[in-house]
């Protein structure tokens, strides 16, 4: 009988071996990309003991130096000299037996030499000098001086009685050696930076423009140790490492049964001999076979059918406490609220959830505190766990990481910061398909952990880093340019912001003076919060220092702005946006401009005046912004420095790009920023005020100031009152507010009155309100 003719089967008994020769390859070629990205992952672990090594030996170093400074400083001769006021010998006392010191100087603590011209003497050299005397200490920093970078200290001393600091300038060489005996990977990069200096590198040095993902802080130095993976080895069609072995294990196994199952191979060719001569078909059918023979029962098919399949938590979810979950994100105290394996939970809850809505790529990224990046790789580990792909950006403001969200075309990301709170608090910020968790959201996940609800994949996803502050900056410099260069300090109050501020606010066509722009997560110089008065003191007098045209602050994870004037006023952000709404309804008309309850209530008319739609909402960064899809507003903020620009930009808040376009607003114009900001509309008015309650009852607590203010006998009866968000009550000459924290065992109350008489009666209007309803010991505080 012909070939052409032949019964199937017995040609595929024939053609055997070449099918086991094709799929050994195929077996060979996933497996090597298998072991390709075990042996990336090598690298990776490598990489990192490498960076903790040099993170531990900067750290000593810096440690010895400033030890050694304070050892000097305690000599006799050293003390003598400077009882005495004799400046000279003070300094070749300090230099006694201290190898490497290159240069000592001695200057008063005005630093009238240092201002006289700060560009000559070097902005880092004065930061040096500012920090000595406000820590109180020896301190040390990277600085430019003789034409280069060198190593520079400074102590605080007393010159006969009269403050002033010492600064001694070594080789940097005291830091670039310390890189010399580490083994790095020589395939990854590695460097110590202070801002975006690189100060020393080993390495692949094309790896540098994305090293902050894997970076650590030097604690208390301003430094940080970066480090970065070259470029992920793929597997064929996007499989990751153990999918790729399980393919090559499964093609492998298949080719064995192909060359030692040659006897069941036989026996289907003898079936097919017996087809060609009836007389020897048994005449099975497959059915009739499968009815001999059932195909058998996986052990874990068999388990899971004898079984109760309610989801059963996952380990340590007991620990996860609910009060971390809050209104507008998670956040709670790190160490006992907040540890690895509650982060590594949240992230597999957030996985889940996005896998429920058929999402897998998702962005991370964290702000400067100490806890960021163990929290950061839990988070990540959770989210991988869920399957989700995972592209990590590092060190980055939380608007660097709502941009890269939609840069990177991901539309979900998770921004690990603690925001404004204190240097032992983080938290995590959450969008998920472009929506910002709030509410019922984010106690759903809290739900799903206790429920055992959490997806967990049988390969984890995918996880590589990627570099967008340049990204980020050039975005908004291709948009935003000034017509006039103006002269700005810039107080990032040593938040994530500082690592963006300068080379943002410069590549828009700025002179910027640098304020605190060292990222340090213990927050050494001022808490980050600019909405607060007495943390923008700093900025004020440094404006004024260098004669700026306009100060600019910014919070611990840049998502909010603060503004001085060079006379040292604060604008307050309500004002704020009435300037940003007339620029937003010149282009567009009739345009929607959102505000929370906190503004002044001469923002609706002067937003009406300029041919727009106020409309007055709750308080709160997802509230707002879920109040802007709802209504397509071009523009919203809040009293306390959020600001969301849908125009030119994509509505969600950003402190950094909001300084842009407050910048691009003033340059536009002929007058001094000054008097464009003094044109506002003003009036006399409190900033938030807070009365402590107990925990879990500020909710309650307002509910029952609501109802008290609705009785017909009420002094509220004649004022136009809302309860959007607690109560608001407006008068014909101010208003009061109080208001449930959503995020503390508060109450916040805010006061605007056109004169003085009016405020004090509204203010004691509520404080005869809050007196019905609050215990008789509550301090109101007003």
């Amino acid at each position: 009988m012909s070939h052409g003719n032949e019964n199937p089967r017995v040609a595929l008994g024939r053609s055997t071996p070449l099918l086991a020769v094709l799929l050994l390859l195929l077996a060979v070629w996933f497996g090597w990309s298998a072991f390709s990205q075990w042996r990336q992952t090598g690298t990776g672990a490598a990489l990192e003991q490498s960076r903790d090594q040099a993170v531990a030996e900067v750290r000593k170093v810096i440690a010895t130096q400033t030890s050694q400074f304070g050892k000097q400083l305690e000599q006799e001769p050293v003390k003598a000299a400077l009882a005495n006021g004799d400046a000279t010998a003070a300094l070749l006392a300090v230099r006694d037996k201290w190898n490497g010191v290159e240069d000592a100087q001695l200057f008063d603590a005005v630093l009238a030499q240092a201002y006289a011209d700060p560009a000559s003497f070097g902005y880092s050299r004065l930061a040096l000098l500012e920090l000595a005397l406000a820590e109180g200490k020896p301190v040390a920093r990277v600085v430019r001086d003789s034409g280069g970078p060198r190593l520079g200290l400074a102590a605080p001393v007393q010159l006969q009685g009269q403050a002033a600091v010492i600064y001694i300038r070594q080789p940097l060489t005291r830091l670039t050696t310390v890189f010399d005996p580490i083994d790095s990977p020589g395939n990854a990069f590695l460097g110590l930076r202070q801002g975006n200096f690189t100060i020393v590198q080993k390495g692949d040095g094309s790896l540098g423009g994305g090293a902050d993902a894997l970076a650590r802080p030097v604690e208390e130095t301003g430094l940080r140790v970066v480090a970065e993976l070259p470029n992920p080895v793929e597997g064929p069609m996007g499989l990751g490492m153990f999918s790729c072995l399980l393919v090559s294990l499964l093609l492998l196994a298949t080719v064995l049964l192909l060359l030692f199952g040659r006897k069941r191979l036989s026996r289907l060719a003898a079936l097919g001999r017996k087809q060609e001569d009836p007389a020897l078909d048994s005449g099975l059918t497959l059915h009739e076979a499968l009815q001999q023979e059932p195909l058998p029962v996986s052990p874990a098919a068999a388990a899971r059918a004898a079984r109760d399949e309610t989801p059963a938590p996952e380990p340590g979810a007991e620990a996860v406490v609910p009060g971390i979950f809050r209104a507008y994100d998670i956040r709670g105290v790190v160490g006992t609220e907040l540890t690895a394996n509650v982060a590594r939970l949240i992230g597999q809850a957030i996985g889940s959830q996005m896998q429920s809505q058929g999402l897998r790529d998702v962005v991370v990224g964290r702000d400067g505190r100490l806890s960021g990046p163990e929290l950061a790789d839990a988070l990540i580990e959770g989210l991988r766990r869920s399957g989700c792909d995972v592209i990590d950006i590092g060190l980055a403001p939380t608007p660097v990481v709502y941009f890269a969200s939609y840069h990177l075309r991901a539309g979900s990301c998770v921004a690990v910061t603690g925001s404004h709170n204190p240097p032992d608090y983080n938290g995590f910020k959450i969008v998920i398909g472009g929506e910002t968790l709030s509410g019922d959201a984010i106690t759903d996940l809290y739900a799903r952990i206790q429920e055992g609800r959490l997806q967990r994949a049988d390969t984890p996803g995918d996880l590589q880093q990627r570099e967008v502050i340049a990204d980020y900056v050039q975005r908004i410099a291709d948009d935003v340019q000034l017509d006039r260069p103006l002269k700005v300090v810039a107080d990032a109050g040593n938040g994530v912001g500082g690592a963006v501020a300068q080379q943002l606010l410069e590549a828009i066509g700025a002179d910027v003076i640098p304020l605190y722009c060292d990222v340090d997560g213990s927050f050494p110089n001022h808490h980050p919060d600019p909405s607060d008065p007495n943390n923008l003191q700093d900025l004020v007098q440094t404006v004024k220092r260098f004669d700026a045209d306009i100060g600019v602050a910014f919070d611990g994870d840049a998502d909010r702005l603060g503004v001085v004037t060079k006379e040292g006023r604060i604008i307050y952000a309500d004002r704020l946006l009435m300037l940003f709404a007339a620029d937003v309804l010149a282009r567009n008309p009739g345009a929607m401009v959102i505000y929370d309850v906190k503004c002044t209530g001469k923002l609706s008319d002067y937003i009406l005046r300029n041919g727009g739609s106020p409309m007055m909402w709750k308080t709160g960064h997802s509230l707002m912004k879920a109040k802007m899809r709802e209504t397509d507003a071009e523009l919203a903020g809040e009293m306390s420095g959020h600001f969301f620009f849908k125009e030119r930009w994509y509505g969600f808040d950003d402190g950094l790009y909001a300084a842009a376009r407050l910048l691009e607003i003033l340059a536009q114009r002929d007058e001094e920023p000054s008097e464009v900001l003094d044109e506002l509309p003003d009036a006399i008015s409190t900033p938030e005020l807070k009365v402590a309650v107990a925990e879990g009852t500020q909710h309650a607590l307002v509910a029952l100031i609501v109802a008290t203010a609705q009785a017909e006998d009420s002094a509220l009866a004649n004022a136009r009152v809302s309860t959007i968000d607690g109560l608001r009550a407006d008068f014909n000459d101010g208003w009061g507010l109080v208001r449930a924290s959503n995020t503390t065992p508060v109450l916040v109350l805010r006061f605007e009155a056109d004169n003085e008489a009016a405020l004090e009666r509204i203010k004691g209007v509520f404080a005869d309100l809050l007196r019905q309803v609050l215990p008789a010991e509550t301090e109101l505080g007003f």
